[in-house]
Order: C-alpha cells, then sequence, then structure tokens
C-alpha cells in the first residue's frame, strides 16, 4: 500500500486539481491512501472532508511581503509548520508529497525534503505562486498547466479535471444538456459566466446587450452569479440563472463561451475543445490574462480585457463573430488541439516516478 500527502489549498483553483488527483489515485488502486494537508481556514477545510478525505491541519503562515511585526514572527511560525508536517509523514509513513501551491504547500515542500521523501509540484497558473517556486528546487518533478509558465524543469502536463469533465461526451448530451436549461439543442448557444459569485462587469453587458446576441439568432445560457445577480427578463432563448450545478450540461450545451479566464476555467474549456472569448479579472496579478494567453496564441479564444467589454464591444465583435460561420469553425478547429483531459494521470505519472526514483 502507498500513502500519500497532497498538500495544498486555499481557493478552488488549488484545490479542485488536487482532488482531481486523490480521487484518480482511489480509483486506481482503492487500498492506497490519500491523505489531504490543508489549512484551517482555506475552502480545502469544507470541500476535503465533503469528498470523503481526511485533511490535516498545518497552520496558515504567509510569506511576508513588507518588514513588520509578522516578518519578526515567521522564521518561527514557518518552523513549527513544517516541524507539524514532519510529524505527519512520519507517523502515517508517506511515500511522497505532492504540493499544488498555497499556504500548506511550502512546509510540505521543505518537510519532505527533510524527510527524504520524493515531491512532485503542480502548477495550475501561468505565473507561479511564491511556494511552488520554492518547491520546485527540491522536487522530483514539476508539471505546469500552461504552456510557457516560468518555472525550473516545468514539464506541460495539463490540469487535473474533475471526472465529468473529463468523461463528458458533448455530443451525446447535446440535447439533453439545452433542454435542461430550457434552450433549443438545435439553435447554437452562447454560455456566459463568471464564475461562482458572478462578474459584474460581464453581467451589466449582458444584460444591455442579449437582445443583439439574440437578434443573431443565438440563444443565451448566463449564470450570472450568487453575487451579482441581475433581472431576469424571462424571454425566450436567454436562460438566466443564478448558478450552475451541472458545469458538465453547460458545457455539452455551449457553442462559444463568454468568460474570466482563472485557470481551472480555461482548463476545462480547452479539454473539451470549445472556442471562448475571455474577460480577465483585472484585480490581482495579471494571472488570468497569462492563463488565456496559451489558447489565444492557438487562435482558439480571444481576449477582451474587463474595461472593454461593453455594449458596444458586443454589438462591434462579438455579435459579427456569432454570424461568421467560417471564423467559429477555425476557432472550434483549434480549441480541439488546445487542451488535454489526461492532466490527472500524467500527475499520477510524475508521482510514481518520483517514487521509483527515490527508492533507487
Amino acid at each position: 500500500m502507498t500513502t500519500y500527502l497532497l498538500a495544498g489549498g486555499g481557493t478552488a483553483g488549488h484545490v479542485n486539481p488536487m482532488l482531481a488527483v486523490a480521487d484518480g489515485l482511489k480509483a486506481r488502486r482503492p487500498d492506497d491512501e490519500v491523505l489531504i494537508l490543508g489549512t484551517a481556514e482555506g475552502l480545502e477545510s469544507r470541500l476535503v472532508p465533503e469528498r470523503g478525505y481526511e485533511l490535516l491541519i498545518v497552520p496558515k503562515v504567509p510569506f511576508p511581503r513588507r518588514p513588520n511585526g509578522a516578518a519578526l514572527k515567521f522564521p518561527v511560525r514557518f518552523s513549527r509548520a513544517v516541524k507539524t508536517v514532519r510529524g505527519y509523514l512520519r507517523e502515517r509513513g508517506v511515500d511522497v508529497v505532492l504540493g499544488v501551491g498555497g499556504y500548506a504547500a511550502a512546509p510540505a515542500y521543505i518537510a519532505a525534503k527533510r524527510e527524504r521523501i520524493p515531491s512532485v509540484v503542480h502548477e495550475a497558473n501561468a505565473r507561479p505562486g511564491m511556494a511552488n517556486v520554492l518547491g520546485a528546487r527540491s522536487a522530483s518533478a514539476v508539471g505546469v498547466a500552461f504552456e510557457g509558465t516560468p518555472m525550473k524543469r516545468g514539464e506541460l502536463v495539463g490540469m487535473p479535471l474533475r471526472p465529468e469533465i473529463v468523461e463528458l461526451d458533448r455530443a451525446a448530451a447535446r440535447r439533453e444538456a439545452a433542454e435542461s436549461f430550457g434552450l433549443d439543442p438545435d439553435r447554437p448557444i452562447l454560455l456566459v459566466f463568471g464564475g461562482s459569485l458572478g462578474a459584474r462587469r460581464i453581467n451589466e453587458t449582458l444584460a444591455s446587450s442579449w437582445r443583439d446576441i439574440l437578434d443573431a439568432g443565438w440563444q443565451v445560457l448566463h449564470a450570472t452569479g450568487q453575487k451579482n445577480a441581475v433581472d431576469d427578463p424571462s424571454a425566450p432563448g436567454y436562460a438566466v440563472v443564478p448558478y450552475i450545478d451541472r458545469m458538465d450540461l453547460a458545457f455539452a450545451a455551449a457553442d462559444l463561451i463568454v468568460a474570466r479566464s482563472g485557470a481551472s476555467t480555461v482548463s476545462e474549456i480547452s479539454a473539451l475543445g470549445i472556442p471562448a472569448l475571455y474577460v480577465p479579472y483585472p484585480v490581482g496579478n495579471g494571472e488570468q490574462k497569462l492563463n488565456a494567453s496559451s489558447a489565444v496564441s492557438r487562435g482558439a479564444a480571444r481576449i477582451i480585457d474587463d474595461a472593454d467589454f461593453t455594449p458596444e464591444r458586443v454589438r462591434r465583435e462579438i455579435v459579427p463573430l456569432l454570424a461568421d460561420r467560417g471564423a467559429l469553425d477555425a476557432m472550434t478547429a483549434a480549441a480541439a488541439k488546445a487542451g488535454t483531459r489526461l492532466g490527472t494521470e500524467t500527475v499520477i505519472a510524475h508521482l510514481d516516478r518520483a517514487m521509483k526514483e527515490n527508492r533507487s
């Protein structure tokens, strides 16, 4: 029996790939033990137990970004976190560590190195986080989700994805998917979403331009999010929902997508071969724009900056695209080559290789 420790969390972008790998490991060998290391404050504290995995807690110790009181306390607090993880590694007989970034990953990398246990890094974003940059220095293998990610010894592996995405047959599910949202499966569908909470800019623009899209012969499935909802005009062909529980059905129905460009979103859309118009989240360090750049360079997607995503831009650029069958076909063909559904298998292969090399 092999014991794995998967470390990371904080956001869905870290937790979901980690859980996909956990599911892949258990599906391959149910008797293997999969432990997950996270913080009490991160999203993993809820999602990991819900999925049936044991969550081991490590204190949240942010890297100091300026000289202050927290910076003075960091060495001692981080040392304690590493000591806690080393205890888990010994007590549970861990054979290999996978880190995906986030507060739990950094102490896991250091602890694994000191215990002479092999580690593997997976970086989901095109701009890597500090924990994974640190972990890559001693890792046996480093996998990245996007081309051009500046990681030492980084190998393009794609994103570990949810089984319902990996196994989705879009063509076979198209009719059921469209009808489940009250739409006509024989007419093209534009899927629009901005994440679980929604995106104000995207919602406001769609609220003022959905008629133009319908006039172009398309339908719209618009997930507004639970925080930034818009009024539903109850118009035939314009399905407005606050949240989509079955994103696999939404993807099956979609002929074109407008969305933010978080790492998981871009990876899932690319893996399914759906053309997209990305509106990157304008706050942060610009990683969303970088996440979309690979699909854009391949011709599978376009980027519209958040400030430029206006009703006028929809009428000037998106509506003409909807009527250009040749351009859409070219984007669809490019999208079919832009992603991979093999991220989970490749990361697991890295774990296997790391253990084999460590024994030799």
